[in-house]
């Protein structure tokens, strides 16, 4: 275990961050938020051939890490697997969670004109994530979340091994910490979970 951690808090901040939800077995649209790994542009193309995302709204603009342009390298991975660019909206201007969101908004309200449900795709941890998306989304309605392990250093950061991963560590840390506190000082909507839906 971690030093100034013990195990109950840890299994609390997991349960917390955590923004997983039962996938959808109906079609929607599914929000790729910003990254440079190609993990969450697999589980659309997969979920797209499955009849499950007539449309995918993919963002991220230059990660200031690689200088990879993230929604660009998405929209080639999945153009790539035979997913229709008809399919594909995107915006690859943002630098992070919140102008993922700001700039993906046309796209939102054309889901939700079209009567979809949103499905986001973010990190399992990325609870920062989803506030974001009902703060400037208030009218979304219950959505779901698809999640996926990030890797950092060549290792996955998963929901049992965070807290020995630096970098898993201190990502999950902040959410835990900055989500409550930006709620309550009213920068970010809340969210509830019910019936196995994000509201």
């Amino acid at each position: 275990m971690t030093d100034d951690i013990d195990h109950e808090q840890i299994s609390a901040i997991t349960a917390f961050v955590d923004t997983a939800t039962p996938p959808s077995d109906e079609p929607t649209a599914h929000l790729i938020f910003g990254t440079n790994q190609i993990r969450p542009a697999e589980i659309a193309a997969e979920r797209y051939h499955r009849g499950l995302a007539p449309m995918i709204i993919l963002t991220g603009g230059v990660n200031r890490h690689n200088g990879i342009v993230e929604a660009a390298m998405f929209h080639r991975f999945l153009l790539e697997r035979g997913v229709p660019d008809d399919v594909i909206r995107y915006e690859d201007r943002s630098a992070n969670t919140w102008q993922n969101i700001e700039f993906a908004l046309p796209f939102l309200r054309e889901a939700l004109e079209r009567e979809l449900t949103v499905t986001a795709i973010c990190k399992w941890y990325h609870r920062r994530a989803i506030h974001i998306l009902k703060t400037f989304v208030p009218d979304i309605g219950a959505f779901h979340v698809i999640t996926w392990d990030p890797v950092y250093a060549g290792q996955p950061v998963t929901r049992t091994n965070w807290p020995h991963i630096p970098d898993g560590r201190r990502r999950v840390i902040r959410e835990w910490q900055e989500v409550p506190r930006r709620v309550a000082e009213g920068s970010f909507t809340d969210v509830k979970l019910v019936n196995g839906t994000w509201h």
